[in-house]
């Protein structure tokens, strides 16, 4: 198994729990780019969104309820929040598991900058 967030997911690598379902797992993110920055995933290995959505869209709504949670828990909901899901290079996925970030704790300024 080579897949770092499977690894997280059986525990053989440490995470800062944030909250875990019978599905899903929130850690918080090791090199963070917000205040408050939050991983998302699954604990059954699916590629990338995409994937997932078209595989099981019951538990893609999983990790989006989780995600609102985790936001909710962090504070983030009265001053904003994004919730990021890179998919594949170009968008610069960098772990082939799909993951949500949940980003927030500070103004995170446009969508994108060139």
């Amino acid at each position: 198994m080579d897949c770092l967030f499977c690894r997280i997911v059986s525990g053989e690598i440490p995470a800062t729990l944030v909250r875990e379902t019978d599905t899903t797992l929130a850690f918080r993110d090791i090199t963070p780019k917000a205040a408050s920055h939050i991983l998302v995933i699954t604990k059954e290995h699916y590629a990338d969104v995409a994937t997932l959505a078209q595989a099981d869209a019951k538990l893609a709504g999983e990790v989006l309820e989780t995600a609102a949670i985790v936001a909710e828990h962090e504070g983030l909901v009265a001053d904003g929040f994004r919730v990021i899901f890179n998919t594949g290079e170009y968008a610069g996925q960098e772990v082939s598991h799909v993951h949500a970030h949940v980003l927030g704790g500070e103004p995170l300024g446009p969508m994108l900058a060139k």
